[in-house]
């Protein structure tokens, strides 16, 4: 069943999402070379909890970090490790969520590591840039594959392709609700959007093919051709006109 929130609700989620947003953008302030993704696990950590709040993923499945910090060819879920240390012209993505109040926050972003190459950096703009298109239509009426499709559409256009494996989702009491929200399929289908609703939007892209692999670890997802992967998510409110972005700094 899809939640709509109530007035009270939503001004809860603003907050929950306020702190994550605060939590993704120290974490992208970290990445630089020598520093490695269990420090800026633990900054992380440390900060959500000095904002009396939860980090989400935390124990979540069994996760074992308070943030996926994901290099490079890794998509998602990159458990963090003293032992993983970036290097100059690397790729980060890093997925946050915090948990306040009885709801949770979540978005992404993917940070570069020093100088990156010009394939990198586009690959890293085309991925938020699709999160843009796709929510020019999370407008009430439309239906949830309209954005899937309208990231889906700027994604090939650019001549990088979407994840197909791992898609966006409802959150709200929950981390993951219904409906899930995919970066990809036919316009026209899906629920209908209406005001109240809150998403995760978060576009996963790959620079090559989108087919992907989950490593050993169980956690770990990296395209299954070794190419570069960005990601970019932000939790939004359907409302009677423009969607609302909940994770947002504040500043």
């Amino acid at each position: 069943m899809i939640s709509l929130k109530s007035p009270h609700e939503i001004e809860l989620m603003r907050r929950a999402g306020r702190i994550t947003a605060q939590a993704r953008a120290l974490a992208g302030s970290l990445v630089r070379p020598g520093v490695s993704t269990l420090e800026i696990d633990t900054e992380v950590r440390k900060f959500i909890e000095s904002q009396g709040a939860k980090p989400s993923f935390l124990g979540y499945g069994g996760f074992p970090g308070s943030a996926c910090v994901s290099v490079n060819e890794v998509v998602i879920h990159g458990i963090p490790s003293k032992h993983i240390v970036l290097k100059e012209g690397d790729i980060v993505s890093v997925d946050v969520g915090a948990y306040i109040g009885g709801f949770h926050g979540d978005c992404a972003a993917t940070f570069a590591c020093g100088a990156i190459s010009p394939e990198a950096q586009r690959l890293i703009e085309v991925t938020e840039q699709s999160f843009w298109e796709g929510i020019k239509l999370a407008r009430p009426g439309n239906r949830v594959y309209d954005i899937s499709h309208a990231v889906q559409k700027y994604v090939e256009a650019n001549g990088c392709s979407v994840v197909r494996d791992f898609v966006g989702h409802g959150v709200g009491r929950n981390l993951h609700e219904a409906p899930e929200v995919p970066n990809f399929g036919p316009a026209g289908h899906g629920p209908r959007l209406q005001p109240g609703m809150t998403l995760a939007v978060e576009p996963m892209v790959c620079a090559g093919d989108w087919h992907v692999k989950v490593l050993k670890d169980k956690w770990t997802t990296v395209s299954a051709d070794g190419s570069l992967t960005a990601h970019y998510e932000n939790t939004i409110l359907i409302t009677d006109g423009e969607p609302e972005i909940l994770t947002v700094t504040g500043d």
